[in-house]
């Protein structure tokens, strides 16, 4: 006779169950909980150049950093820090990233040059993301560097929160070593994105995701 774990080991585990927006009844969030998930489930990357004045307020600003900062950070080291760019900040960054690109491609024709010099400037408020790792016995830089992308998301959604669009991105200036230097960032920092902030006038139309059945799996 089989043993009770025995028989549990091999029986067939139960399909995961599949949820999806349309099948949530109504009714069993408030209003608050229904916004906060129709937000989550509808969140989109905007373009770049739908983003425009006016941004957030110092107050809004303050707030969307508090909740950034509000994130998993095992032994709290905090490997990352924020560097905000708006108004003459932002017009030294697009000089700086258009002087680097030259440098890197004196053959380039004016339409590249004046486009490595304007990626700066749709947004009115930009913030790059520093992550800066450290050592800890118990905490690899993975998972450091997961906090670090628990930050960039937080700070998404608390923009959407504030009723702004934002846009992470790296490209090529964000793993540049004259540029980070220039930016003040120290040897062992890295910026993990630039996110462009601002008001967006439309959302985008909605992209193919995964199928949950597709990757998730039960064990």
């Amino acid at each position: 006779m089989q043993s009770k774990h025995a028989q549990e080991s091999t029986a067939p585990k139960p399909p995961v169950e599949v949820y999806r927006p349309e099948a949530i009844r109504p009714g069993l969030a408030s209003p608050v909980e229904h916004a906060v998930l129709d937000a989550l489930r509808s969140r989109r990357s905007p373009r770049l150049k739908d983003l425009s004045a006016p941004g957030p307020s110092e107050a809004q600003l303050r707030d969307i950093l508090t909740i950034a900062a509000r994130v998993p950070d095992h032994a709290r080291l905090v490997p990352w820090r924020f560097i905000t760019i708006v108004g003459e900040g932002r017009d030294r960054l697009n000089t700086m990233i258009g002087a680097r690109f030259d440098a890197l491609h004196p053959d380039s024709n004016e339409t590249q040059r004046q486009h490595a010099r304007t990626r700066m400037t749709h947004a009115p408020l930009i913030i790059a993301i520093v992550y800066r790792p450290g050592e800890h016995p118990k905490v690899p830089e993975l998972e450091q560097a997961l906090s670090t992308g628990a930050a960039c998301m937080n700070l998404i959604h608390a923009c959407i929160a504030h009723g702004f669009g934002a846009l992470w991105l790296t490209e090529w200036y964000a793993f540049d070593r004259v540029v980070m230097t220039a930016m003040g960032l120290a040897e062992h920092e890295h910026i993990a994105g630039f996110m462009h902030i601002g008001t967006l006038a439309e959302p985008r139309d909605e992209r193919a995701r995964p199928e949950i059945s597709e990757i998730v799996t039960a064990f």
